[in-house]
């Protein structure tokens, strides 16, 4: 009599993350500068983040600080210069393995993933002086390029989350976390995203947001033992400075 051998599949169910290259290949290149991003696309990564602000004239600018001294050579708060100021200074050099480069503007990285099929994850900042007024400005900007489609727009504030939502309902979004939450998990985004230092204090995140019906956005994962951590609790999204190594990572955990 044949012996029927029934295997645990299981593990074949599980699908690794989506590699969102975290300010672009942030690790080889200059954060938030177009060759960050374009090095990210080369090395296939799924989606690119970037975080946004305003400048002075209402400008929507890829820059995480709300000051550019760590990121560039220049001086001041983000808000309170002009495009035509933030454009003279260089944003690529500070980079040890970076070279002169230019201000990043959103538009310019919205049209590099025409297209493509990447998604683009937006961080909105805050506090900042101008409210929601980047929420509308956003809005506004994914009009104009027809993207909504690729967009997820993200936030660690709740009500800028909310007030977009109203502004553009059909884009899909997420809500940031960075400190434990006791469990409480947003009813009004389509993600939630803790940080990793979140999911190894408390692994079982991931699957209560699942059953509450939510993805997870992880951030900002580097090291082998987080990446299978991530993979190994089923987390929709990675964020990563090094995509390239992530996904060569990820690859091996799979074959593994």
């Amino acid at each position: 009599m044949t012996q029927i051998v029934v295997r645990d599949l299981s593990c074949l169910l599980v699908q690794p993350p989506s590699i969102i290259a975290h300010r672009g290949a942030s690790t080889d290149r200059p954060e938030h500068t177009i060759g960050a991003y374009e090095l990210a696309l080369q090395e296939g990564a799924d989606g690119l983040e970037c975080d946004i602000r305003l400048s002075r004239d209402g400008e929507i600018v890829c820059v995480h600080d709300g000051t550019l001294s760590r990121t560039s050579n220049g001086r001041g708060r983000v808000s309170a210069l002009s495009l035509e100021e933030l454009r003279k200074f260089d944003y690529g050099t500070w980079h040890r393995h970076g070279q002169a480069a230019g201000l990043l503007v959103l538009d310019e990285l919205l049209d590099l993933v025409k297209g493509t099929g990447v998604q683009l994850f937006v961080e909105t900042k805050h506090p900042v002086r101008y409210r929601n007024e980047v929420e509308r400005k956003l809005v506004e900007a994914l009009k104009r390029h027809r993207l909504d489609e690729q967009i997820v727009m993200m936030s660690f504030s709740a009500a800028a989350v909310r007030v977009f939502r109203k502004m553009a309902p059909d884009v899909r979004t997420v809500q940031l976390v960075s400190w434990y939450r006791g469990g409480a998990m947003p009813s009004f985004a389509h993600c939630t995203g803790p940080n990793v230092r979140l999911l190894r204090n408390d692994p079982g995140y991931v699957e209560r947001a699942r059953r509450a019906g939510l993805e997870t956005y992880v951030w900002t994962v580097d090291s082998p033992e987080d990446i299978a951590l991530c993979r190994d609790l089923g987390v929709r999204y990675l964020a990563t400075n090094a995509p390239a190594n992530t996904r060569h990572l990820l690859a091996a955990n799979l074959a593994a």
